[in-house]
């Protein structure tokens, strides 16, 4: 459980109660019934894009007569407020949880069952994207948006090398690389050492578990061959870069560092173009996008669909009218315009037109449909990922020279510890 997670059995039975109970308040649908209302809705610094925001707000006054308060919070110390917040008997409406949190707080009761709004809203939704709002076979979320990493290049510099059309499979971009490493000044590929959720996905294209059940309890699979072929797919990847080993992809920001104009790729979401753009706005026709190439060209690497989920506090007063949030906010045509306006990954298969519009949309979608998936879906996986992140460690160990397996070894005690909720 993520620490600072509403842990005690008291306060996560109270929730479940009230969850249970609370699902009728907000008074009855339709604007008569809920007019004049306020709806307070968290998202995170960046989620919200202003289109979105803007006819989204439009459409659910309309449909509605209440208004929505769009509340922005900062990443930074958000597991401590929110387990704050819906711990309260005023917790906001609806609130934005990541997608690799969402189970931890559904198992602590925080959360309302959404079974009957996913049945109405959600039925052709990818099962990848909504794998991780269901916690004990119920649905305590709904899925917002998720994106996957793609390879986002610069055509100056692929084309100063000689390099047309892009490649299919991992060895033809591994020769792309060489070919500019050869041929021009530029660094081929930055990717630092600890760019864990592009590892991630290497796990889960090789068929990796990160964890495994061991007389009854969540253990570390770190040391499975299958996570050391991931991590060695990784360093391949690495060698061509003269990234820190011992550091991520915000440390500096990677879009920043191409936005110089002197690097050849970086492995990227989609909006991390407009943080390029904005920093030398005269790179902007240069930049370009394709799906990250796997073993075959018949299936992409495999990638991490990171993003974030829509919940209904399981304490609060207006659940019905939250509800109602969630059907305007998750329409299929808002889905589209967070695939078009951010270049989020479709999430079922009529937004691929809306994917054609976004071009890094466009080249996250085949990798996210063949080969896309989330980190372990159990409420421990969260505290895994707290500072300092031992998976991260354990990266910058092996690209350093040491052996994956005595790598894992390092780090798994930590890992067990946090697993055990220690």
């Amino acid at each position: 459980m993520k620490r600072g997670l509403i842990a005690t059995t008291t306060v996560a039975g109270m929730l479940v109660s009230v969850a249970a109970c609370g699902s009728s308040g907000g008074g009855k649908a339709g604007a008569d019934g809920f007019k004049g209302q306020k709806l307070t809705v968290w998202v995170m610094d960046g989620s919200n894009p202003a289109q979105w925001t803007k006819q989204v707000s439009e459409q659910f006054k309309k449909k509605t007569g209440a208004t929505v308060e769009f509340k922005v919070q900062q990443w930074n110390g958000i597991q401590q407020k929110l387990s704050t917040a819906l711990s309260e008997e005023t917790p906001p409406d609806v609130v934005e949880i990541g997608n690799t949190q969402t189970v931890a707080y559904a198992k602590a009761g925080a959360l309302a069952d959404l079974g009957d709004l996913k049945k109405e809203i959600g039925a052709d939704w990818n099962d990848a994207f909504n794998k991780s709002a269901i916690a004990d076979g119920k649905q305590y979320a709904l899925p917002w948006y998720a994106g996957n990493r793609v390879v986002m290049y610069n055509k100056k510099i692929w084309a100063e090398a000689g390099l047309k059309g892009t490649p299919k499979t991992r060895n033809e971009l591994f020769k792309a690389f060489d070919t500019i490493k050869r041929k021009t000044d530029a660094e081929p590929l930055y990717l630092p050492g600890q760019n864990w959720y592009f590892f991630d996905g290497l796990t889960i294209g090789t068929g990796a578990e990160l964890v495994k059940k061991e007389g009854g309890k969540w253990v570390s699979n770190l040391g499975d061959p299958k996570v050391s072929k991931a991590m060695d797919i990784y360093r391949q990847y690495q060698s061509f870069s003269t990234a820190p080993k011992n550091k991520d992809e915000a440390t500096p920001q990677q879009a920043e560092v191409f936005a110089k104009g002197k690097t050849g790729a970086v492995i990227a979401m989609g909006y991390e173009a407009g943080t390029a753009v904005k920093a030398n706005p005269k790179l902007k026709d240069d930049i370009g996008f394709f799906t990250i190439p796997g073993e075959t060209a018949a299936k992409p690497e495999g990638v991490f669909l990171g993003g974030s989920n829509f919940a209904v506090a399981g304490m609060g007063k207006k659940q019905e009218l939250a509800k109602e949030f969630l059907k305007v906010a998750l329409s299929k045509e808002n889905d589209a315009q967070m695939v078009k306006e951010a270049g989020w990954t479709p999430k079922s298969p009529d937004l691929a037109d809306a994917a054609k519009e976004n071009p890094a949309a466009a080249a996250a979608a085949p990798a996210a449909q063949k080969s896309g998936g989330t980190t372990p879906p159990i409420a421990q996986w969260a505290a895994v990922e707290n500072v300092p992140n031992p998976i991260k460690n354990y990266m910058t160990a092996v690209l350093g020279g040491k052996a994956p397996a005595d790598a894992a070894k390092d780090v798994e005690s930590e890992i067990n510890a946090r697993l055990a909720g220690q």
